[in-house]
């Protein structure tokens, strides 16, 4: 019986094992930046946008520099509020991993090429209370020659309510990263979210946003 129960567990094990060729690229993948780099972030939802600069080269807490807010130049009292909106962010933790949810049990191949590998597959919820995961499904492009997902969507398969008096009808987001290159590793390009839900059936949550990354610039030593 010991036996047989080790061979399950085995091969239940294998079974929730990504396939080498997703592995590789996980064990490379970061969705932010990697340290060492500065970079120019351009956030656009609801008609409003903000331009903003990270400084690798600066303490960790004094790297981000508010350059545009609605596509004219800050005010002091723009600046007074970002910096106040910056600390609070700071304290606020950091976010889960979305690829520690993906549940690779329920992983399956959705295209196959020479050149790239899409697979898809649920997700794990990523904590006990979470209503969301289970609605959403997670499609993950692999660029094969360099070991390099190109990108990631997160869309949901059916309505959901993440919490009480609010119902999603639809959400999507992408992110989408470059191929690395002799000079340069895989860089996050763009965040793409757009939702359509409703809160206590009267508000409408309808809302697109966009972030972009530009002018990535090395700091020190490569």
């Amino acid at each position: 019986m010991r036996v047989f129960f080790l061979l399950t567990f085995l091969t239940v094990a294998a079974l929730a094992a990504p396939p080498r060729e997703l592995a590789t690229a996980l064990d490379s993948f970061r969705s932010d930046p990697p340290r060492g780099w500065s970079f120019t972030q351009t956030t656009e939802a609801e008609g409003k946008s903000t331009v903003e600069r990270s400084d690798a080269a600066k303490p960790e807490f004094e790297r981000w520099t508010l350059l545009q807010k609605d596509g004219r130049a800050p005010t002091p009292a723009d600046l007074q509020h970002y910096a106040e909106a910056r600390s609070r962010r700071s304290r606020t933790g950091t976010a889960p991993k979305i690829v520690d949810q993906f549940w690779f049990e329920t992983l399956e191949v959705v295209s196959d090429t020479a050149e790239r590998v899409t697979y898809r597959c649920q997700l794990r919820p990523g904590e006990a209370r979470d209503n969301t995961a289970r609605s959403l499904r997670s499609t993950i492009v692999v660029h094969k020659p360099t070991h390099t997902i190109e990108s990631i969507e997160l869309a949901s398969i059916e309505a959901f309510s993440p919490t009480f008096g609010v119902t999603i009808a639809e959400m999507r987001t992408l992110m989408t990263y470059s191929l690395p290159s002799d000079a340069t590793p895989s860089l996050p390009q763009k965040v793409s979210t757009a939702v359509k839900g409703r809160a206590f059936l009267f508000k409408s949550l309808d809302a697109e946003m966009t972030v972009t990354y530009s002018d990535y610039l090395r700091v020190g030593k490569p």
